[in-house]
């Protein structure tokens, strides 16, 4: 069994990054082009407890695959958890745990367990293409996130502000 843990900082409240990450229609945002995410369920627009994706991915030379997962755990605004249920690999269980900070950004935590299957063959796969190809997936994933929630994001200005106390004039006198 292999494990990824990822934490990215999404500078952007709660709400809005829950509300991004719990739709799947963002999922092909924030998947590599190379890998021509396509999404086979007719989905509704948040994510649930029970819900089936059916994904078709190219992660190696093109060639097509299918992938079932389900989504196995929701706590609204705090995590989910999407399980494998027909794919590429022997086991895949991913976590992603949502924090907000102090600075009324949000930390957002990926674990994956995960297990390419085939014995010493599979753990020879992780270790020269499997590990990589999904810390590449992983790191793309973050510049996106960068990209679509920017440092400088009034959202983000205006949660911080709320959150700042006010100065005591009397102190400054």
């Amino acid at each position: 069994m292999h494990v990824l843990k990822r934490e990215t900082i999404v500078n952007a409240p709660l709400q809005e990054v829950w509300d991004f990450f719990s739709s799947p229609a963002n999922l092909n945002r924030i998947t590599p082009p190379d890998m021509s995410f396509e999404i086979l369920s007719d989905l509704g627009p948040k994510m649930h407890t029970g819900m089936i994706v059916r994904y078709k991915v190219r992660p190696i030379a093109n060639i097509p695959l299918g992938w079932v997962t389900e989504i196995t755990h929701c706590e609204e605004g705090q995590y989910f958890v999407d399980e494998q249920r027909f794919g590429p690999y022997r086991f895949w269980h991913h976590q992603h745990h949502f924090t907000s900070l102090a600075d009324g950004r949000v930390r957002m935590t990926d674990i994956v367990h995960y297990d390419v299957g085939f014995g010493p063959l599979g753990r020879l796969m992780n270790k020269v293409y499997v590990a990589s190809r999904l810390d590449d997936i992983f790191d793309f994933r973050a510049s996106i996130i960068h990209d679509i929630f920017p440092q400088d994001r009034p959202a983000l200005r205006a949660v911080q502000a709320a959150q700042t106390p006010p100065r005591d004039a009397g102190a400054y006198a």
